[in-house]
């Protein structure tokens, strides 16, 4: 079959869009809407350091030698159709912040200075902030014909670039650059109110309005904001055994690496932009306009001096779940039955106490997790360390190569170790993406096993606002499966060294996942054709791999029902006679849809299945992933339920068309709203109750 795809580039971008378009609904609180703002920046630059470097580069490749095609095909148009995208979406970025939000905050007796001139009164207390606060952490230098070695733009650091000219000579123009030390000090300033209106400043106007104190006896002319983007694409897949240091080493690189973005004011004279070109070895094609103000991506930090509930969403405390806490001891519920839980909806307390538990209990002898992004402050990694140190044996594998995590991973890494936990890094070539846990217990001459295994990272901090599924079991067959995979990470080989490695419950990436999910839509390919029902249901972030894709094609041509999930990208392509009977819908709300999720008919008796993996070709081809089956129909009824409410949200939901385009699915005349995100909570809430 030529399976009709769609560039992965574009399709991420449309998700993108779709984040864009929350900060444009007038539905959203202002506050949110204006982090949705901060997050579409926040992914954009990380668009321009990841994904940005490998289209240029295959571009590149095909527009030179037209006959190559690699594993994503790309045509010599791609980059312009991707770089008119982003244009389109700038501009609607622009419009939504000038035209909407910051009117919106000065109907609310806010006023952000945003391309103002300053009120006098507000002057003094910004010179007096420039003096005391910011100057010290200032560097500024010239731009002269002997380049000094600082003069190196850092990635996605702010400047200004200063146009002066000496007081007795005011034709002799100049350049300089002065950093923005936003990294060290908050990007926005509250001053003093004026008529019951409160005004908040950017750092950079700060520094616009008091550049005259860093060089006495010039004329300031104009400043230019500046912002450079450096490739992040580092080659980490064939690393040594000596990995720890080969990763510090290649980030320190990557903050080295090439321009993928050089983003200047336009109001910037060609003049200057050619300086900076020839100065800092930037290309033209690099070199991106925009406006007077970049990394809008701190708008998340923006102060809130007037307070009002309608600026945010409604508090959602997080569901207790009051069987458990009423249990002296998680891991002896977790081997009576097994437990599912929910977070942000549920409280993530109860991982925290299943790691606090382990670490203290004196009939657990060993302890396997697998950490792939650990939270800054971790406490399961504070308690691993309090396991190790209380006689334990402890098993880590840290994955080193998780992108902009590494520098975090590798100082907890060193730290448990130093306790006394045995860590394990990265798998040459691999990524360990799994998210799973075991804790072995000996009562007398017995070993019990209790399991946790999850669809997102064991980090505290992004389970506040990603919503993800967690499993606690003690079944025989999953644990015992568990262990042998962390066997096989703890020998750091290639999967194909243990082909002999059987997992009858597990779907391991590398080893039976990929074939497994093929032989479930097949099953349901079968039914359908037997005259029997069929339908598939799969939630995940992204939607890549052409083999599976191909499979839900077929799937669909067999005349089976297939909805999907797909949070960012989706490279499959809806409203196409391969396509007929699959429907792809794309939610994009309060918090971050994370969860991978898959149902199959399978004739009535359902099989429910989740984990970290998404049908990407990393995930399928690069990484050690696990899914796992969820066997208690009690707790498989209660995904079953969210999905339902997923697949029913006509607020903020979106349908995807043929071109990816976001359609909004608006609720139709008598019919009633469903909020799938708000859905969920109510009735995690009704499950708190029900269970008292």
């Amino acid at each position: 079959m030529n399976t009709p795809l769609y560039d992965r580039d574009l399709s991420w971008l449309s998700f993108n869009y779709r984040v864009l378009s929350m900060a444009k609904d007038p539905a959203v609180p202002l506050y949110e809407r204006i982090r949705f703002l901060s997050i579409f920046s926040s992914n954009l630059d990380e668009f321009f350091r990841v994904r940005m470097p490998a289209v240029m580069a295959v571009n590149k490749l095909v527009r030179e030698n037209p006959d190559v095609a690699g594993e994503e095909t790309l045509s010599t148009d791609t980059l312009p159709i991707i770089q008119q995208e982003i244009n389109r979406q700038l501009g609607e970025f622009g419009a939504t912040l000038t035209q909407q939000l910051l009117p919106a905050l000065s109907d609310n007796r806010i006023d952000l200075y945003y391309n103002q001139e300053i009120l006098p009164s507000h002057l003094a207390p910004m010179r007096e902030y420039f003096q005391t606060k910011i100057q010290g952490f200032l560097q500024p230098f010239w731009l002269d014909q002997k380049k000094p070695k600082d003069a190196f733009l850092e990635n996605n650091q702010l400047y200004l670039v200063v146009s002066l000219s000496p007081e007795n000579e005011p034709d002799r123009l100049q350049y300089a650059v002065v950093n923005i030390p936003s990294s060290e000090l908050p990007r926005f300033f509250e001053l003093p109110q004026i008529k019951e209106v409160s005004y908040i400043v950017m750092l950079d106007d700060i520094i616009r309005e008091n550049t005259g104190w860093l060089f006495p006896g010039y004329t300031v002319n104009g400043c230019y904001s500046i912002k450079i983007t450096r490739d992040a694409e580092t080659d980490m897949n064939e690393l040594a055994s000596d990995i720890l240091d080969q990763v510090e080493t290649m980030i320190a690189k990557r903050e080295l690496g090439i321009p993928t973005r050089f983003l200047y004011d336009s109001n910037m004279p060609l003049a200057l932009r050619q300086l900076l070109g020839n100065y800092f070895s930037i290309v033209p094609q690099e070199m991106v306009p925009g406006g007077r103000y970049h990394n809008l991506k701190d708008l998340a930090d923006l102060p809130m001096p007037v307070k009002s509930p309608l600026f945010t969403y409604p508090k959602q405390p997080s569901a207790h779940l009051p069987q458990l806490d009423k249990v002296p001891h998680l891991l002896e519920e977790i081997l009576r039955r097994d437990i599912i839980l929910h977070p942000p909806y549920q409280r993530y307390e109860y991982i925290l106490r299943f790691f606090n538990e382990a670490a203290t209990d004196p009939t657990v002898k060993e302890i396997y997790i697998t950490l792939y992004r650990i939270a800054a402050s971790s406490q399961i990694a504070n308690a691993l360390i309090s396991a190790a140190r209380n006689g334990k044996q402890v098993t880590v594998f840290v994955e080193l190569k998780a992108r902009f995590d590494e520098a975090n991973n590798i100082r907890w890494a060193k730290k448990m170790k130093a306790a006394g936990v045995k860590i394990i890094y990265s798998i040459p070539g691999l990524k360990v993406h799994a998210k799973i846990a075991l804790v072995k217990r000996k009562c007398g001459y017995e070993w019990d096993y209790a399991g946790l295994m999850a669809t997102g990272n064991f980090n505290e901090s992004t389970a506040r606002f990603y919503t993800d599924h967690v499993l606690l079991t003690a079944h025989p067959g999953i644990t015992q499966e568990l262990e042998l995979l962390f066997l096989y990470l703890q020998a750091r080989q290639q999967p194909d060294k243990y082909r002999y490695l059987k997992f009858n419950h597990l779907l391991v990436a590398q080893f039976n996942l990929k074939t497994r999910f093929s032989e479930l839509i097949d099953r349901e390919i079968a039914n359908k054709k037997a005259g029997r029902p069929a339908h598939i249901i799969i939630k995940l972030n992204n939607l890549q791999e052409k083999d599976m894709i191909a499979k839900l094609y077929e799937a669909s041509e067999a005349g089976v029902q297939v909805d999907l999930i797909a949070r960012s990208i989706c490279c499959l392509q809806p409203d196409q006679p391969e396509s007929s009977n699959i429907r792809v819908r794309r939610i994009v709300d309060r918090y971050l849809e994370h969860a991978r999720v898959f149902i199959f008919h399978n004739n009535g008796e359902e099989e429910v299945y989740m984990g970290s993996a998404d049908w990407m070709n990393r995930n399928i081809h690069r990484r050690i992933e696990v899914c796992f089956p969820v066997y208690t129909k009690e707790l498989a009824a209660q995904l079953k339920e969210i999905i339902r409410l997923q697949l029913a949200d006509n607020t903020n939901a979106a349908k995807l068309d043929a071109q990816l385009h976001n359609i909004p699915l608006n609720p139709e005349k008598g019919t009633p709203a469903v909020n799938a995100q708000l859905g969920i909570y109510q009735y995690i809430q009704s499950l708190e109750h029900e269970s008292i």
